[in-house]
Order: C-alpha cells, then sequence, then structure tokens
C-alpha cells in the first residue's frame, strides 16, 4: 500500500485518537489500553513500509502519549499533588527541553549585555539599578560591608516583600508569552541586564567574591526559576507562532497546558528563595566560606538536578515501562 493510501485509510482514526488522548474529556483506561494497540499496530506497519517517513513519528508520539495518559488516569486523586512534580512536570520538561535551552540563552547574552554595558558606561549601572541603590553600595563598600543592603529590615518583612515580587516577575516573565514569545524575551532581557550590570559593579569595587557568596545563597534558586517561568513563556509564545499540525486555538489550548504547569512548577523554588534572602543571607558576614558556598552548590544543585537530570531519568523510566506495557499487551492479545 502506498503511504498516502495508508494515511488516507487511517487518517480518521488517528484524529479520533487525537481527540480522546489530547482532550479534557475522560477515557477510560481499557479504551485507551485498545487505543495504544492499533496506534501500535499502525507504527509497527508504517516502520516496515515507510522507514524514513514523517508518520513514524507522528505515530511514535501519539503512542507515547497515550501511554502517559494510561498511567495517568490510573493514579489516585489523593496523589495528583506529589505525581505533578513526580512525574507531569519532569515528563513536560524533558519534552520541551529545547525551550529551556533557549531561555538560557536568552538569559546568558542578555547578562553579557549587562556586564559589556557597565565595563564601558559608567552611567549603566545606575541607569540600570537606580541612583539610591547605588550609593547606598557605594557607601556600605566602604564600610567593609558590601551587602550590607540584605539585612536591613525585619526578617519576617524582608521575606513576604521578595517573595511577592520573585512571584510578580515570574508570572510577568510566564504570561508575556501570550505576546509571541517577546513579552518573556522582554522581561528576561530587563532582569539579566540588570544582573550583570549588578555583579560587575562589585567585581569594578573588588568585592565581587563578597557578593557571590553571600547574594548567591537565595539567588541560585531565584534566578535558575526565573529562566524556567521564561522556558514556560516561550512554550506558550510557540504554541501560538508554530501551531505545526495542529489548529492554532488546539495549539494554543494545549501550550496553555503545559506551559502553566511548568510555570506552577517553579513557585516551590521561588517561596524557599524567598525564605532564604529573608531569613540567612542576612546572616552571611558570620557563616564560615565553606558554609556559604555549601548552601549555594546545594540550592543550585538541588533546582538544576529537578529541571536538568531528573526529567532524562523520569523519561527513561516511561520508556521501560512503555516497553514492559507494550509487552504484556501483545502477549494478551
Amino acid at each position: 500500500m502506498r503511504e498516502a493510501a495508508f494515511i488516507k485509510q487511517n487518517k480518521e482514526k488517528w484524529l479520533e485518537f487525537e481527540t480522546k488522548i489530547f482532550g479534557n474529556s475522560k477515557t477510560n483506561t481499557d479504551e485507551l489500553s485498545k487505543l495504544y494497540i492499533q496506534l501500535m499496530n499502525d507504527l509497527a506497519y508504517a516502520q516496515t513500509y515507510y522507514p524514513k517517513s514523517k508518520t513514524i513519528l507522528y505515530l511514535n508520539n501519539l503512542a507515547a502519549r497515550a501511554f502517559q495518559k494510561i498511567y495517568k488516569t490510573k493514579k489516585e486523586e489523593s496523589n495528583r499533588i506529589i505525581s505533578f512534580f513526580k512525574t507531569d512536570v519532569p515528563l513536560l520538561v524533558y519534552e520541551y527541553r529545547r525551550y529551556m535551552l533557549y531561555a538560557f540563552v536568552f538569559f546568558f547574552a542578555f547578562v553579557f549585555i549587562g556586564v559589556v554595558s557597565a565595563r564601558y558606561d559608567d552611567n549603566f549601572i545606575r541607569l540600570v539599578l537606580g541612583d539610591s541603590y547605588v550609593n547606598t553600595t557605594l557607601e556600605n563598600i566602604q564600610d567593609g560591608d558590601p551587602v550590607a543592603i540584605y539585612k536591613s529590615g525585619s526578617r519576617w518583612g524582608s521575606h513576604i516583600g521578595i517573595t511577592i515580587n520573585n512571584l510578580r516577575v515570574g508570572v510577568l516573565n510566564f504570561i508575556g508569552g501570550i505576546l509571541g514569545g517577546l513579552g518573556t524575551i522582554y522581561i528576561l532581557f530587563q532582569n539579566s541586564v540588570m544582573l550583570g550590570a549588578f555583579q560587575y559593579m562589585f567585581f569594578k569595587y573588588d568585592v565581587f567574591w563578597e557578593s557571590v557568596r553571600v547574594i548567591w545563597i537565595h539567588g541560585s534558586m531565584e534566578i535558575f526559576a526565573i529562566v524556567i517561568e521564561a522556558m514556560a513563556g516561550l512554550i506558550l509564545g510557540a504554541s501560538i507562532l508554530f501551531p505545526k499540525t495542529y489548529s492554532r486555538y488546539e495549539s494554543l489550548k494545549r501550550g496553555i497546558r503545559v506551559s502553566v504547569k511548568i510555570f506552577f512548577s517553579t513557585i516551590p523554588f521561588t517561596l524557599i528563595a524567598g525564605f532564604l534572602e529573608g531569613y540567612v543571607t542576612r546572616y552571611s558576614n558570620v557563616m564560615p566560606n565553606w558554609l556559604s558556598v555549601g548552601i549555594i552548590l546545594f540550592t543550585l544543585g538541588t533546582i538544576s538536578f529537578y529541571y536538568i537530570v531528573y526529567p532524562a531519568v523520569v523519561h527513561r523510566e516511561n520508556i521501560k515501562k512503555e516497553e514492559q506495557f507494550k509487552v504484556s499487551f501483545f502477549t494478551r492479545k
């Protein structure tokens, strides 16, 4: 059978599968299992007779999502929060990992712009950070405590104020994706350039290490979370600009579902960063270097593991389960 005839013969069936797999309507596990077997049969046929066809990629993706939904429908509602962070988000992060790469490329490029601009324009740091902040920091540097500004105010007040501000930035970063990703890139640009100029200011006055060992106690999770929120915004923007085989409306709905989940996964890290800034950073001047560096490495390692390493682990485990599921069903059949 020619590939065109194969596609025409099964097109309506595949579209029905898409509706049941990607739609919001609930489909029982038995019905999904039957759909999965049919998809695997079609996939096996396509791999045999059309080995270089894009149809294989389409069917493979459809079968993988059907498998995920089968296991998703088996989970109890009481386990939804655990399942969300343990399985759902990591699988989405792995599937859309290239958007994380894009977000990090933008982030480091914008930080570089901030550093270079601060290096060659003496007024740039004041333009970005404001005269009041720069003057206060310069006074603190002269007094021998470059980051004293992070120790002012009450612990509780600092914690709440910082957390609310970080959540606000995260929301703007994420929803900026509705403008085709341009809003997200703009918010990321603002924050990244500011970070570059900020760190260069401490470097310029020979207190770079003092700033790193203090600021990055909370900054590791805070900044990493901003990049992941940018990732979510870019996914949302891409769903509008590049709908692929879906209608633009359907693509947008899928983009919203995916990006919202990834955005919400950053909230615990933002809350932890706010807590560290309010309660731990202020004591950095009495900490030994090994303790402050240990906290930085632990926080950075934790969030890096969750968004970079762990998704690949969950993906591999999912593939193994899929293979076991496939064998058991074909054996039963």
